[in-house]
């Protein structure tokens, strides 16, 4: 990992992919608002080593530890943080080919988090087993402005030849933790939906019986021409919408994916579904700009009484920044049942539980920076 990440007062950079260290990228470039957190996963399929992790704080489930290792007088169960609904997923097929970086040769790659604005970008270029070069950019945040609003506006140009493309724009519930025990999964279907352009799911924690609910509505157009649906999966755990197209030499067709994710926690649970249905409409109204904006607004406001300089060291001022960061990502102070987990959203270990050591490192800082 040595010089592999750029230095930068404000930002993470990996300006070539390299696969064997995808995974620690991902943890690195995490994004998160306190309320849910996301890995910096490809939107699109990847075939190669990676942790898909979408969190949401507060949603535990008691998962059965396996005897052995477990040091006497420790519990039979350990709570912990769960995978949830995946609702990044943007899945890519080209002249009828499923786009998997990890089996294509790449031209070109770069993946940013910006941490002064609270952005994760990626911009990559591969060619088809064709020949055929195309290039993807990808702009994604979880809204520090709004806590149940995550957004993704991704590119897809056609460099030097036509393009037939195949886009599905997918919620998924049917996921695991990779740290799980005894390979259980944890979730059970509520509800699914794909009617009226928007897709809408909800799971709910065995045992536990948290709710956890999503909306999604997508849109795609070339040159500011809306590409009409063509059509819907609705299953018990995966909702899609499929949008075909094609691509002239030069041209580009934009994805803007927005979602709304609610919980029991913080709603009734006979109110989730409307509340989310009504909200998500909202910001298709508003429209990426402006949730974009929004975005970049508050985090301007959060860097204004939190921020730390270090002059002559950018090296020691990207670090500075970046422990800032994922500590405001991971905890924001607006409730109090949550707490300030040891890895935050940036994967699974240590199962997002309270531990004293994180409390009494994190709290000073929290402490000096509350109402300043």
């Amino acid at each position: 990992m040595k010089n592999y990440i750029q230095v930068d007062e404000w930002k993470i950079i990996e300006k070539e992919f390299k696969p064997e260290h995808n995974e620690i990228i991902e943890s690195l470039c995490s994004i998160g608002n306190g309320h849910m957190g996301q890995r910096a996963n490809f939107e699109e399929d990847y075939s190669g080593a990676s942790l898909q992790g979408s969190y949401v704080g507060g949603v535990y489930y008691p998962d059965k530890t396996r005897v052995g290792w477990w040091k006497n007088g420790y519990p039979e169960y350990f709570a912990k943080v769960l995978n949830s609904i995946n609702w990044i997923g943007i899945r890519i097929a080209i002249d009828g080919q499923n786009i998997d970086i990890a089996k294509l040769e790449i031209v070109s790659f770069e993946r940013i988090l910006d941490m002064q604005k609270g952005l994760l970008t990626r911009s990559v270029t591969f060619k088809l087993v064709t020949g055929k070069k195309v290039s993807i950019q990808s702009t994604r945040f979880v809204s520090m402005a709004d806590e149940e609003i995550g957004a993704i506006k991704f590119t897809i140009k056609a460099e030097s030849h036509p393009l037939d493309l195949q886009i599905e724009s997918y919620l998924d519930a049917d996921v695991s933790n990779k740290d799980s025990n005894y390979e259980e999964k944890f979730w059970n279907s509520k509800t699914s939906e794909a009617e009226n352009n928007i897709l809408y799911l909800a799971a709910i924690t065995k045992k536990t019986n948290f709710t956890v609910g999503v909306a999604a509505k997508t849109s795609v157009s070339i040159n500011s021409v809306n590409i009409p649906l063509h059509s819907t999966v609705n299953e018990a755990m995966y909702v899609a919408q499929f949008f075909d197209t094609k691509l002239a030499i030069g041209e580009s067709c934009l994805i803007s994916k927005t979602v709304v994710l609610a919980t029991s926690r913080n709603h009734q649970e006979d109110q989730i579904r409307n509340h989310i249905l009504n909200k998500i409409l909202l910001c298709h109204q508003y429209g990426f700009s402006k949730l974009l904006n929004d975005q970049i607004a508050k985090w301007s406001e959060i860097w204004s009484w939190c921020d730390i300089v270090i002059e002559g060291d950018t090296s020691a001022q990207q670090a500075i920044r970046f422990n800032i960061f994922q500590l405001l990502q991971t905890y924001t102070g607006t409730d109090a049942r949550l707490n300030i987990g040891p890895k935050g959203f940036t994967g699974e270990k240590y199962g997002g539980s309270t531990y004293w050591d994180t409390e009494a490192y994190c709290l000073p800082f929290y402490l000096s920076t509350v109402g300043a």
